[in-house]
């Protein structure tokens, strides 16, 4: 089986709201798979179902081949995006507590729960109150409880909500351990930049429904809009040469640097005709730089959210 999770045609409906219309998704296992959508778009509402808070009114959903059951619980790790510790419960008491939960031993979990406090250098937090931690510090905790019992499925909702720079780096590189390790992982973030840095597949929901998913490599690729970044050597007067080149080709911004007679531009080409321009330039002026514009991962969830609406 290639897939942790499958979802046929899920529906869910609270009255006359619709939070999700006839969802399909496979989540290959192995793979850190990026839920995205604009805040109300019903990723909070699919997460809740996998996890069964609550229960879809159509549709299917499979789990590592199964049709999805209360005994799947234990397999799957959940980060949701609003903490849930108490506050005024020791740190290790807690850990211990929601490990047990999870169905783990209480030697078990302390063993654990030492090795991932030793490698978050968290060690000295055992006994503090979860009160006097900063809302990162917590985050930290949170994290650890959610993936002590190994689950195969980890879903992790604005992971990086709370911490510094540094720390949000550190559990970055958590995460891409898990999924070296075998754990499957879906992600979901506003964060675009964290998209790119970790998905390697995303699937775009919209007011309750898919409107895009597949690899993420393969998306870019089909975004792709012929535009290019060029970068000449010119002899002569930047502004003469570029008007020569507004004559023949579509110029969407452009910039000469007098210093190092160099005539940056960007350019958007009809399909096919890359080397015709290669061949074209390169007769007029040494080209120093030629670099396609690949569309980026926020680009393409503005473009995409922004034509669907314009369609409705």
């Amino acid at each position: 089986m290639d897939d942790i999770l499958v979802a046929n045609n899920v529906s869910k409906a609270y009255g006359d709201y619709t939070a999700l219309n006839n969802i399909s998704l496979k989540i290959p296992k192995n793979c850190i798979y990026g839920l995205l959508g604009p805040n109300g778009a019903g990723k909070t509402t699919f997460i809740r179902i996998i996890n069964q808070i609550i229960y879809q009114d159509a549709g299917e959903v499979i789990f590592d081949g199964q049709p999805l059951a209360p005994e799947h619980i234990s397999y799957i790790g959940y980060l949701p995006e609003e903490r849930g510790l108490y506050k005024s419960m020791k740190v290790g008491e807690q850990a211990l507590y929601l490990a047990q939960l999870k169905g783990l031993s209480k030697h078990e979990a302390k063993k654990r729960l030492e090795y991932w406090f030793d490698r978050l250098q968290i060690g000295d937090w055992w006994n503090k109150k979860i009160q006097e931690l900063s809302k990162g510090m917590a985050q930290k905790i949170q994290f650890i409880v959610t993936v002590l019992h190994e689950p195969k499925l980890l879903i992790f909702d604005e992971p990086f909500s709370g911490f510094d720079p540094i720390n949000a780096n550190i559990i970055k590189d958590e995460i891409l351990q898990l999924k070296e390790k075998g754990t499957s992982i879906i992600f979901s973030t506003h964060r675009m930049e964290s998209v790119e840095e970790l998905c390697e597949y995303i699937a775009l929901i919209h007011k309750s429904e898919k409107i895009l998913d597949g690899r993420l490599s393969e998306i870019k690729k089909a975004y792709k809009n012929n535009i290019f970044n060029v970068g000449l050597q010119v002899e002569q007067d930047g502004s003469v040469f570029l008007k020569m080149l507004e004559d023949k080709f579509n110029i969407l911004s452009s910039h000469f640097d007098a210093d190092e007679n160099q005539l940056n531009f960007t350019l958007q080409l009809p399909s096919n005709h890359t080397s015709d321009i290669i061949v074209e330039l390169s007769k007029k002026a040494n080209i120093n730089r030629f670099e396609e514009t690949i569309p980026s991962a926020n680009d393409i969830f503005i473009q995409t959210v922004n034509q669907k609406d314009n369609d409705r």
